[in-house]
């Protein structure tokens, strides 16, 4: 079992302060173009000690990333890129003296082997690109090895056996969540088998899959699974081995997760354990839940990367356990490296510290209450003023109602008049393809008034198939969940 904790908090912050310092120092400072011009500019060289002295670093976001007039790859600025004249220069002195020992016995030949192996590109995943250019971010060999580390950390956090065969539902694509799965089961020892998804394989293909492997665990994107085992359910198919679903990539609330149980259960495996995971491209690896019946969160890897909880509007450092928005600092890694990441999450609850024995100690948690900042909208709903909606909200109040098979919400304007009213319309589709009865119409609009100070201009029940075909579930790389279908500005 992989140990990553520690003996007390204090001892926790002290080594992520070291490797900090050394990272900045040794790679960051040297070979970082972005940053090594962003701390020389703000006289910073030399200065990152400690995670506290972070905070005088600029944050960076998305729009960093992406390209600019006069600067098409923009993203190759954060790349790190030693040349022997920098190595030279710069690299410790335990790093010359290996470069040495592989010149001596090996020529020049068996050193630039080294340098290649924890320099040199060799794989990338990318963003989803649904609002803008995807985003390549490059790994090297060394990065492979971290991602690896936190494919064990994940399987040994979620409690999945060495001999478990595992079905990955996750679209095959260079996107983070299917190539961590992969490397997870590299990494362990432990039988992945990656299907694609319904993008590559038919759902018919996937669940002959599982059924004929006797999966013991599948992984992939809470729409898709839980469109998958609805539909195993309606074809007879019995999954009797199974004993896990691992999400990802999505929001998972727990009524979602109690559907998701008991369409297991239909299917001949009623003790079947739901769990999420939290991970994101800038990252380059992803983080799961212990298993507990409901969701405590997050377990961190403190000695790979930190969080800070900052005040998403003024970016004020907060405490560990405040409400606030996520961002990411790496402390390890070659490639593409991103510091002080503002992630668009916003966490409640923040990050709190546990000592978890079978961790090697003091793990730090991320609350699993995380919600995206995009997804707060402005809506005109009437003539005079806009009303902020969080979408966050509402997805939950429709994911968690039992009645609800699957949603989507469009937002679109009056009579496709962009002169006119904004207009908030929900497309459900119900269980057992009923109707809608005066009573459940009027519980829904209830709480979707407390929740989100809202009621929406017109619900509309369709059937399942259309929905789903609506929402793209198994042609698109993601679901076509909330729709703003409004004239851009």
């Amino acid at each position: 079992m992989e140990r990553f904790g520690y003996a007390s908090v204090e001892d926790l912050r002290e080594d992520q302060d070291r490797r900090l310092a050394r990272f900045v120092r040794e790679q960051i400072e040297p070979y970082h173009p972005h940053y090594g011009r962003v701390l020389k500019a703000a006289g910073l060289k030399g200065k990152i000690r400690s995670v506290a002295d972070l905070r005088h670093l600029p944050f960076t976001t998305k729009a960093d990333l992406l390209p600019r007039p006069g600067e098409p790859e923009r993203i190759r600025d954060f790349v790190l890129q030693p040349t022997r004249e920098l190595l030279r220069e710069h690299a410790p002195l335990r790093k010359k003296i290996q470069l040495l020992g592989d010149f001596l016995l090996g020529g020049s030949e068996r050193a630039l082997h080294r340098i290649e192996q924890e320099y040199l590109p060799v794989f990338l995943t990318a963003t989803t690109g649904r609002s803008a250019r995807p985003v390549p971010f490059l790994y090297t060999l060394h990065d492979i090895e971290i991602l690896k580390t936190a494919g064990r950390r994940l399987i040994d956090v979620l409690g999945i056996a060495h001999d478990a065969k595992t079905v990955n539902l996750f679209p095959y694509a260079p996107h983070l969540a299917f190539w961590q799965v992969t490397m997870a089961g590299l990494a362990h020892g432990v039988m992945v088998i990656g299907t694609g998804g319904g993008r590559v394989s038919s759902t018919e293909a996937n669940i002959q899959m599982i059924e004929r492997l006797g999966a013991e665990c599948v992984v992939g994107v809470p729409s898709y699974v839980y469109h998958l085992l609805r539909r195993a359910a309606r074809s007879g198919a019995r999954f009797t081995r199974l004993k896990q679903v691992v999400l990802g990539a999505e929001k998972i609330t727990e009524g979602l997760k109690e559907k998701i149980r008991e369409t297991c259960t239909e299917l001949g495996a009623p003790d079947v354990r739901v769990f999420g995971t939290f991970g994101f491209t800038e990252a380059r690896m992803a983080f799961a839940e212990m298993p507990t019946e409901r969701s405590t969160g997050y377990h961190l890897y403190p000695d790979l990367g930190l969080f800070e909880i900052v005040d998403p509007k003024t970016g004020e450092v907060l405490p560990d356990d405040a409400d606030g928005e996520l961002v990411y600092t790496p402390l390890d890694g070659r490639g593409t490296i991103v510091m002080r990441f503002r992630t668009g999450d916003v966490v409640k609850g923040g990050i709190r510290y546990e000592n978890l024995p079978q961790f090697g100690g003091v793990v730090p948690r991320l609350s699993a209450e995380i919600s995206r900042v995009s997804n707060v909208r402005e809506v005109n709903l009437k003539k005079v003023k806009g009303t902020l909606i969080d979408l966050n909200e509402l997805a939950a109040v429709l994911s968690d109602a039992p009645q609800i098979e699957e949603w989507q919400v469009e937002i679109r304007k009056k009579d496709d008049d962009p002169y006119e009213v904004d207009e908030v319309v929900l497309l459900l589709a119900l269980k057992n393809g009923t109707g809608m009865s005066p009573e459940f119409k009027q519980q829904l609009g209830e709480r979707i008034q407390t929740s989100c100070e809202i009621q929406p201009n017109e619900i509309r029940v369709l059937p399942l198939d259309d929905l789903v075909a609506r929402l793209g579930l198994e042609t698109e790389m993601k679901e076509k969940r909330i729709v703003d279908a409004r004239p851009k500005k």
